[in-house]
């Protein structure tokens, strides 16, 4: 039998050839190779069953078109994805996402990370991912309902609350998922599980909204305690000026660090008094302002247009990366360790490139991955489906020690499968190997389908 190195090395170079114009999803896949070896070394028969080999292919690829009419009467068309990546574990489980930047090499890795997120958290949910090029920036509402009804008409052929149950993403919160919920349910029947991410007044969760940001301060929160750490009087950056942004400022402040920017597609803040998190979520929120509007209201604040954040050289203790893919390379990652932050915890997916993440765990700083440290969304929306389940409404108290404790959860696993392959500091090695070990046996007990 080749030795495991090699296998992985073959596997890698293997999906490279096939998919070597799909930069992301190689990211993602060169990401996960570059820790499973360990692992592979204690259970050679993943090797002899060619796992990596499998688990690398999406079980299916759905791709169609969306037409649908604009306000002035104009036909436009988008392309719509839904990628069902990895079913052994349970129903296809991801979010949609509606940005121009969508693609299929995008959506392969979101789709191919979500698999080893949700095995994290324990609940019974495979891997999946879809979303469109549609851009629902200015657009009108009825523009977005006219979509969101062409998109899930072919959808609708695909999904169902026992096979595959999308939730939103980037450019799908509660508005596109009511028209997309409605659209399903005239072309086929009320299944109140078939859709996550639901507004409250048709089967929602409370707590859904602020979970992913909520969630990845409570994973740093527990890893701040093994170290009798807290956030109390710590600084912090944080990216991006959405739901995610949003929800990880305001927990942030609740439990007592000062969160000095945000950022969005224009570029950033600094306010070095804090973020007034009232006066973001009035721009971001209700009026859908640019953050321009941030800096006209609030005096301390500092605008700084066509730039990234992580640019700015301030002194910071933690780092939470919240907007999109691949925005701290390793000259940003730099600056980070030079300006003194302990911690990057990824409320988005992927937003350090591998070079960045293998910078932070050698220059050792507690790198937080985002299949780990942002699966407190995806956690919320298996329980959702719960609650769609049994017809209940858990209390937004309730929903939130749930997640709290599935947090908890993940760093320990984390952490633990880390120390057990004598590599401590790693997460990303522990967060991919823990996520992996139980997706593999369950693909073994099921006869590799």
């Amino acid at each position: 039998m080749v030795d495991v190195l090699t296998y992985v090395k073959q596997i890698q170079a293997s999906v490279h050839e096939k998919d070597s114009h799909q930069q992301e999803f190689l990211q993602a896949i060169d990401e996960f190779m570059g820790t499973i070896t360990p692992f592979l070394e204690e259970h050679p028969e993943y090797v002899a069953h060619n796992l990596l080999g499998i688990i690398t292919e999406p079980e299916r690829i759905v791709q169609f078109r969306v037409p649908w009419q604009d306000d002035a009467g104009n036909w436009q068309v988008n392309r719509g994805y839904r990628i069902q990546f990895n079913s052994a574990l349970g129903p296809y489980k991801g979010g949609l996402r509606f940005h121009p930047s969508v693609n299929l090499s995008i959506l392969k890795f979101l789709a191919f990370e979500q698999i080893f997120k949700n095995s994290l958290t324990g609940l019974p949910i495979g891997g999946g991912k879809g979303g469109s090029d549609f851009d629902p920036k200015g657009k009108s509402d009825a523009e977005i309902m006219r979509f969101c009804q062409s998109f899930m008409t072919e959808l609708v052929k695909h999904i169902g609350p026992d096979t595959d149950v999308p939730a939103g993403d980037i450019g799908v919160g509660g508005r596109e998922i009511g028209y997309l919920f409605g659209q399903y349910k005239r072309l086929k029947q009320y299944d109140a599980g078939v859709l996550t991410g639901k507004p409250l007044i048709f089967w929602g969760s409370l707590g859904r909204t602020e979970a992913t940001g909520y969630g990845a301060v409570y994973f740093v929160k527990h890893l701040l305690a093994d170290e009798n750490e807290d956030f109390k009087g710590k600084t912090v950056m944080v990216s991006g000026s959405g739901n995610v942004a949003i929800y990880t400022i305001e927990k942030l402040q609740q439990l007592g660090a000062k969160v000095i920017t945000c950022s969005d597609s224009s570029g950033y803040i600094i306010d070095e008094a804090g973020i007034d998190l009232a006066l973001l979520k009035e721009i971001k929120e209700v009026k859908r302002e640019r953050l321009t509007s941030y800096q006209e209201k609030r005096p301390s604040a500092k605008y700084i247009a066509n730039d990234s954040v992580w640019n700015a050289s301030l002194k910071v203790d933690f780092a939470f990366p919240s907007a999109t893919q691949n925005e701290i390379d390793l000259e940003k990652a730099k600056r980070l360790v030079t300006n003194g932050v302990k911690v990057v915890a990824e409320g988005a997916n992927m937003p350090s490139t591998l070079e960045a993440a293998n910078y932070f765990i050698e220059n050792g700083v507690h790198y937080c991955p985002g299949k780990a440290a942002n699966a407190g969304g995806v956690a919320v929306s298996a329980l959702e489906m719960s609650q769609n389940s049994q017809r209940l409404t858990w209390s937004k108290e309730e929903v939130d020690q749930k997640l709290d404790e599935i947090m908890h959860n993940i760093y320990r696993s984390c952490r633990d499968t880390a120390t057990h392959f004598n590599q401590p500091n790693n997460l990303l090695l522990g967060a991919n190997i823990a996520g992996f070990a139980k997706v593999a046996q369950a693909m073994i007990s099921q006869g590799l389908v």
